[in-house]
């Protein structure tokens, strides 16, 4: 009697399993072929894509919520002798309470500077701290400045002043996420792994790196034989072992 054949393994047949299966291949493959461009392309495309997705939030925001700018009455004529401080206050509230163009409008500016600047930065530092969280905060906050026309009649100042508080907003908010996601004693050993896997957006292979006890010593030495073995799919391996090609520490490791 021969052997019954084994039947190959079928994919997954629920709609969605298979839906989230094919968005994170395409994730993958999009975030390997970004790895591998020239730090100015990657950041173009990374700021176009981010500011379109601010647009949609900002509009959808915008969409939902009513137009509160139609409630606030238009200025006088004879605004021009009115206290300077009041007609800041009275832009203030109107960029904040614009229609769904406007909110679309402000959303796309903040996120898509914020990650085009946080780009630039991760590719010239190669890392990503407080630091880089906090230049590209000023950056979106000083452009959010720009295009909704808030504050007082000194735009420089306008532009200085919103770029500091969006910095320090969100190095606060750094530092606080931090401070609540301290890793465990013995994660001391993957720190630099850690950081290479968020800067590349996989972090969710962390705990395949514990599993093999890919510290951050063995991190010169790895091999696509090494991350397979580890149960790495082969996009984010070439996105590992690039980055440990680029970095130059990394490199000197591996002499």
């Amino acid at each position: 009697m021969q052997g019954a054949v084994v039947p190959p393994t079928s994919p997954p047949t629920n709609p969605i399993e298979q839906l989230q299966v094919r968005f994170k291949e395409l994730e993958t493959g999009f975030r390997t072929w970004l790895a591998k461009q020239p730090p100015h392309v990657e950041a173009a495309i990374v700021t176009a894509t981010s500011a379109a997705q601010g647009a949609a939030i900002g509009g959808l925001l915008g969409t939902l919520t009513p137009d509160a700018a139609s409630t606030f009455p238009s200025p006088p004529p004879q605004s021009a002798g009115l206290d300077p401080q009041a007609l800041a206050s009275f832009k203030q509230a109107q960029a904040f309470a614009g229609g769904p163009l406007a909110q679309a409008r402000n959303f796309a500016v903040m996120t898509g500077v914020n990650a085009g600047i946080s780009c630039v930065m991760r590719r010239l530092r190669g890392v990503e701290d407080v630091q880089n969280s906090m230049v590209a905060a000023f950056g979106s906050g000083a452009m959010f400045s720009l295009v909704s026309g808030m504050g007082g009649p000194n735009k420089a100042a306008n532009v200085i002043t919103s770029g500091l508080f969006f910095a320090l907003v969100q190095g606060g908010l750094f530092k606080l996420g931090q401070k609540f996601s301290q890793p465990p004693a013995d994660d001391m050993y993957y720190s630099q792994a850690r950081s290479m896997l968020r800067s590349l957006g996989l972090q969710n292979y962390e705990k395949n790196f514990k599993k093999g006890l890919l510290t951050d010593s063995t991190l010169p030495l790895l091999t696509d034989s090494a991350l397979r073995d580890v149960h790495i799919p082969p996009g984010p391996r070439l996105l590992i072992i690039d980055h440990i090609q680029r970095d130059p520490e990394l490199r000197k490791g591996r002499r």
